[in-house]
Protein backbone atom coordinates (compact mmCIF):
# COMPACT_ATOMS: atom_id res chain seq x y z
CA UNK A 1 0.00 0.00 0.00
CA UNK A 2 1.52 3.18 -0.77
CA UNK A 3 1.88 6.21 1.65
CA UNK A 4 -1.64 8.25 -0.33
CA UNK A 5 -3.48 5.34 0.11
CA UNK A 6 -2.54 4.87 3.91
CA UNK A 7 -3.48 8.16 4.49
CA UNK A 8 -6.61 7.97 2.82
CA UNK A 9 -7.60 4.51 4.78
CA UNK A 10 -6.41 6.53 8.19
CA UNK A 11 -8.68 9.54 7.30
CA UNK A 12 -11.40 7.15 6.47
CA UNK A 13 -11.14 5.34 9.56
CA UNK A 14 -11.33 8.70 11.29
CA UNK A 15 -14.36 9.30 9.68
CA UNK A 16 -15.71 6.15 10.60
CA UNK A 17 -14.91 6.76 14.47
CA UNK A 18 -16.74 10.08 14.15
CA UNK A 19 -19.29 8.58 12.34
CA UNK A 20 -19.76 6.27 15.57
CA UNK A 21 -19.81 8.90 17.90
CA UNK A 22 -22.40 8.13 20.76
CA UNK A 23 -23.78 12.11 20.03
CA UNK A 24 -24.89 10.74 16.02
CA UNK A 25 -26.14 7.57 17.52
CA UNK A 26 -28.56 9.49 19.92
CA UNK A 27 -29.30 12.01 16.79
CA UNK A 28 -29.99 9.68 14.80
CA UNK A 29 -32.12 7.50 16.53
CA UNK A 30 -34.18 10.78 17.16
CA UNK A 31 -34.36 10.93 13.18
CA UNK A 32 -35.78 7.44 13.67
CA UNK A 33 -38.43 8.74 15.83
CA UNK A 34 -39.20 11.74 14.18
CA UNK A 35 -40.04 9.64 10.80
CA UNK A 36 -41.71 7.56 13.36
CA UNK A 37 -44.10 10.17 14.17
CA UNK A 38 -44.68 11.55 10.25
CA UNK A 39 -45.84 8.01 9.27
CA UNK A 40 -48.36 7.90 12.27
CA UNK A 41 -49.42 11.20 11.45
CA UNK A 42 -49.92 10.34 7.49
CA UNK A 43 -51.67 7.06 8.14
CA UNK A 44 -54.26 9.21 10.58
CA UNK A 45 -54.31 11.56 7.81
CA UNK A 46 -55.35 9.05 5.40
CA UNK A 47 -57.72 7.26 7.90
CA UNK A 48 -59.63 10.66 7.86
CA UNK A 49 -59.85 10.55 4.19
CA UNK A 50 -61.45 7.58 4.00
CA UNK A 51 -64.08 8.99 6.27
CA UNK A 52 -64.64 11.94 3.62
CA UNK A 53 -62.35 14.68 5.73
CA UNK A 54 -59.48 16.63 3.94
CA UNK A 55 -56.00 16.59 4.81
CA UNK A 56 -52.69 15.99 3.13
CA UNK A 57 -51.44 12.42 3.41
CA UNK A 58 -47.99 12.89 2.72
CA UNK A 59 -44.95 13.87 4.84
CA UNK A 60 -45.65 17.59 4.54
CA UNK A 61 -48.69 17.75 5.72
CA UNK A 62 -47.71 15.87 8.87
CA UNK A 63 -44.94 18.16 9.04
CA UNK A 64 -47.84 21.21 8.56
CA UNK A 65 -49.63 19.63 11.57
CA UNK A 66 -46.66 19.56 13.88
CA UNK A 67 -45.62 23.02 12.85
CA UNK A 68 -48.96 24.27 14.25
CA UNK A 69 -49.03 24.67 17.57
CA UNK A 70 -47.24 27.38 20.05
CA UNK A 71 -43.67 25.77 20.22
CA UNK A 72 -43.84 24.89 16.15
CA UNK A 73 -39.78 27.13 15.34
CA UNK A 74 -38.77 24.95 18.22
CA UNK A 75 -39.58 21.76 17.10
CA UNK A 76 -39.11 22.50 13.36
CA UNK A 77 -35.38 22.79 14.06
CA UNK A 78 -35.18 19.90 16.30
CA UNK A 79 -36.19 17.66 13.77
CA UNK A 80 -34.15 19.16 11.00
CA UNK A 81 -31.20 18.41 13.09
CA UNK A 82 -32.19 14.82 13.65
CA UNK A 83 -33.24 13.96 9.86
CA UNK A 84 -29.95 15.65 8.82
CA UNK A 85 -28.06 13.13 11.57
CA UNK A 86 -30.06 10.23 10.34
CA UNK A 87 -29.31 11.08 6.62
CA UNK A 88 -25.40 11.67 8.02
CA UNK A 89 -25.46 8.25 9.43
CA UNK A 90 -27.13 6.35 6.46
CA UNK A 91 -24.64 7.93 4.16
CA UNK A 92 -21.70 6.83 6.40
CA UNK A 93 -23.75 3.22 6.75
CA UNK A 94 -23.72 3.60 2.53
CA UNK A 95 -20.00 4.28 2.56
CA UNK A 96 -17.19 4.03 5.39
CA UNK A 97 -19.22 0.90 7.57
CA UNK A 98 -19.62 -1.08 4.10
CA UNK A 99 -15.68 -0.89 3.20
CA UNK A 100 -15.28 -4.59 5.01
CA UNK A 101 -18.12 -6.32 3.07
CA UNK A 102 -17.95 -8.48 0.29
CA UNK A 103 -18.41 -6.17 -3.25
CA UNK A 104 -22.06 -7.52 -4.12
CA UNK A 105 -22.89 -6.58 -0.38
CA UNK A 106 -21.30 -3.51 -0.70
CA UNK A 107 -22.77 -2.47 -3.83
CA UNK A 108 -26.76 -3.55 -1.91
CA UNK A 109 -25.51 -1.18 0.77
CA UNK A 110 -24.39 1.47 -1.12
CA UNK A 111 -28.11 1.66 -3.06
CA UNK A 112 -30.27 0.92 -0.06
CA UNK A 113 -28.82 3.23 2.36
CA UNK A 114 -27.45 5.81 0.07
CA UNK A 115 -31.34 5.86 -0.83
CA UNK A 116 -32.41 6.46 2.25
CA UNK A 117 -29.56 9.17 3.00
CA UNK A 118 -31.45 11.00 0.17
CA UNK A 119 -34.70 10.41 1.63
CA UNK A 120 -34.01 11.44 5.23
CA UNK A 121 -31.73 14.19 4.19
CA UNK A 122 -34.79 15.58 1.81
CA UNK A 123 -37.37 15.45 4.79
CA UNK A 124 -34.91 17.54 7.31
CA UNK A 125 -35.06 20.16 4.39
CA UNK A 126 -38.89 19.85 4.32
CA UNK A 127 -38.64 20.54 8.01
CA UNK A 128 -36.01 23.61 7.60
CA UNK A 129 -38.48 25.23 5.10
CA UNK A 130 -41.51 25.35 7.62
CA UNK A 131 -38.79 26.35 10.66
CA UNK A 132 -38.19 29.50 7.93
CA UNK A 133 -41.38 30.50 7.31
CA UNK A 134 -41.12 28.72 3.81
CA UNK A 135 -43.35 25.48 3.62
CA UNK A 136 -43.73 23.65 0.58
CA UNK A 137 -46.10 20.81 -0.61
CA UNK A 138 -44.85 17.32 -1.45
CA UNK A 139 -47.73 17.25 -4.08
CA UNK A 140 -47.14 20.26 -5.50
CA UNK A 141 -42.92 19.61 -6.14
CA UNK A 142 -43.79 16.01 -7.49
CA UNK A 143 -46.36 17.45 -10.00
CA UNK A 144 -43.17 20.38 -10.75
CA UNK A 145 -40.99 18.11 -11.03
CA UNK A 146 -42.85 15.47 -13.26
CA UNK A 147 -43.82 18.20 -15.63
CA UNK A 148 -39.99 19.46 -16.25
CA UNK A 149 -39.03 15.76 -17.13
CA UNK A 150 -42.01 15.86 -19.49
CA UNK A 151 -40.77 18.40 -21.29
CA UNK A 152 -37.84 16.83 -22.59
CA UNK A 153 -37.81 14.80 -25.65
CA UNK A 154 -37.07 11.25 -22.98
CA UNK A 155 -39.06 12.81 -20.27
CA UNK A 156 -42.02 10.12 -20.82
CA UNK A 157 -39.06 7.55 -20.10
CA UNK A 158 -37.24 9.11 -17.40
CA UNK A 159 -40.71 9.22 -15.34
CA UNK A 160 -41.90 5.57 -16.64
CA UNK A 161 -38.63 4.60 -14.67
CA UNK A 162 -38.64 6.63 -11.98
CA UNK A 163 -42.13 4.85 -10.95
CA UNK A 164 -40.96 1.41 -11.99
CA UNK A 165 -38.23 2.07 -9.48
CA UNK A 166 -40.57 3.36 -6.59
CA UNK A 167 -42.93 0.59 -7.38
CA UNK A 168 -39.99 -1.78 -6.65
CA UNK A 169 -39.48 -0.12 -3.51
CA UNK A 170 -42.59 -0.58 -2.72
CA UNK A 171 -42.79 -4.53 -3.82
CA UNK A 172 -39.37 -4.48 -1.62
CA UNK A 173 -41.19 -3.49 1.30
CA UNK A 174 -43.69 -6.01 1.37
CA UNK A 175 -41.46 -8.45 0.70
CA UNK A 176 -39.58 -7.69 3.43
CA UNK A 177 -42.17 -7.40 5.76
CA UNK A 178 -43.87 -10.95 4.72
CA UNK A 179 -40.47 -12.45 4.89
CA UNK A 180 -39.90 -10.66 8.63
CA UNK A 181 -36.65 -9.22 6.84
CA UNK A 182 -37.16 -6.41 9.14
CA UNK A 183 -35.99 -8.41 12.34
CA UNK A 184 -32.39 -7.99 11.50
CA UNK A 185 -32.36 -4.30 12.13
CA UNK A 186 -33.74 -5.21 15.94
CA UNK A 187 -32.46 -6.85 18.99
CA UNK A 188 -34.41 -9.79 19.12
CA UNK A 189 -37.20 -10.75 21.62
CA UNK A 190 -38.30 -14.01 20.19
CA UNK A 191 -40.53 -15.98 22.02
CA UNK A 192 -41.69 -13.16 24.22
CA UNK A 193 -45.50 -11.72 23.64
CA UNK A 194 -43.41 -8.28 23.21
CA UNK A 195 -41.52 -10.10 20.16
CA UNK A 196 -44.98 -11.07 18.68
CA UNK A 197 -46.54 -7.74 19.05
CA UNK A 198 -43.61 -6.12 17.50
CA UNK A 199 -43.34 -9.19 14.66
CA UNK A 200 -47.22 -8.01 14.13
CA UNK A 201 -46.24 -4.09 13.39
CA UNK A 202 -43.23 -5.22 11.44
CA UNK A 203 -45.57 -7.35 8.79
CA UNK A 204 -48.47 -5.10 9.01
CA UNK A 205 -46.62 -2.11 8.65
CA UNK A 206 -43.28 -2.70 5.78
CA UNK A 207 -46.91 -4.37 3.74
CA UNK A 208 -49.30 -1.03 3.78
CA UNK A 209 -46.10 1.42 3.28
CA UNK A 210 -45.29 -1.11 0.32
CA UNK A 211 -48.71 -1.15 -0.62
CA UNK A 212 -48.97 2.80 -1.26
CA UNK A 213 -45.90 2.93 -2.57
CA UNK A 214 -47.25 0.72 -5.22
CA UNK A 215 -49.99 3.03 -6.05
CA UNK A 216 -47.26 5.82 -5.90
CA UNK A 217 -45.10 4.23 -8.78
CA UNK A 218 -48.33 3.18 -11.19
CA UNK A 219 -49.30 6.94 -10.98
CA UNK A 220 -45.56 8.01 -12.10
CA UNK A 221 -46.11 5.51 -15.03
CA UNK A 222 -49.84 6.13 -15.76
CA UNK A 223 -48.73 9.40 -15.80
CA UNK A 224 -46.41 9.29 -18.24
CA UNK A 225 -48.34 7.03 -20.98
CA UNK A 226 -50.95 10.03 -21.08
CA UNK A 227 -48.59 12.58 -21.02
CA UNK A 228 -50.22 13.84 -17.71
CA UNK A 229 -47.53 15.21 -15.52
CA UNK A 230 -50.25 16.68 -13.48
CA UNK A 231 -51.53 13.27 -12.05
CA UNK A 232 -48.14 12.22 -10.70
CA UNK A 233 -49.01 13.54 -7.39
CA UNK A 234 -46.61 11.63 -4.85
CA UNK A 235 -47.92 9.61 -1.70
CA UNK A 236 -51.21 12.25 -1.40
CA UNK A 237 -52.48 11.60 -4.78
CA UNK A 238 -51.96 7.92 -5.10
CA UNK A 239 -54.33 8.29 -1.62
CA UNK A 240 -56.70 9.81 -2.63
CA UNK A 241 -57.16 8.27 -6.17
CA UNK A 242 -58.43 5.35 -4.36
CA UNK A 243 -61.51 7.60 -3.17
CA UNK A 244 -63.29 6.65 -6.38
CA UNK A 245 -63.15 2.83 -6.57
CA UNK A 246 -65.99 0.91 -4.80
CA UNK A 247 -63.97 0.03 -2.13
CA UNK A 248 -61.40 3.27 -1.72
CA UNK A 249 -62.79 4.35 1.88
CA UNK A 250 -61.95 0.64 3.31
CA UNK A 251 -58.34 0.63 1.25
CA UNK A 252 -57.66 3.97 3.04
CA UNK A 253 -58.66 3.05 6.32
CA UNK A 254 -56.53 -0.12 6.24
CA UNK A 255 -53.23 1.49 4.31
CA UNK A 256 -54.37 4.24 6.86
CA UNK A 257 -53.69 1.52 9.94
CA UNK A 258 -50.51 0.18 8.52
CA UNK A 259 -49.12 2.85 7.99
CA UNK A 260 -49.36 3.98 11.83
CA UNK A 261 -48.34 0.32 12.98
CA UNK A 262 -44.96 1.21 10.63
CA UNK A 263 -44.60 4.31 12.86
CA UNK A 264 -45.16 2.23 16.19
CA UNK A 265 -42.75 -0.46 14.57
CA UNK A 266 -39.87 3.00 13.52
CA UNK A 267 -40.61 3.94 17.30
CA UNK A 268 -39.22 1.07 18.31
CA UNK A 269 -36.25 0.52 16.00
CA UNK A 270 -35.62 3.82 17.09
CA UNK A 271 -35.48 2.61 20.69
CA UNK A 272 -33.37 -0.67 20.03
CA UNK A 273 -32.82 -0.83 16.69
CA UNK A 274 -29.40 -1.93 16.08
CA UNK A 275 -27.08 0.65 15.58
Amino acid sequence: MSDGDSTLSQAADAVEDASNHKVLDVLARAGFAVMALLHVIVGAIAIAIGFGHQGDAEPTGAIARLADNPFGTVVMWGCVVACLALALWQASDATLRARSLPRKERLAKLVSSGFLAIAYGSVGLSFAGFAVGQPSDSGDNTRDFSSGVMAHPAGPWVLVALGLTILGIGIYFIVKGLRRGFKEELFHFDGTRRGRLIDSLGVTGHVAKGIALVLTGLLFVIAAARHRPDESTGLDGSLKALQDHPFGPTLLVAIGAGFIAYGIFAMIRARFGRM
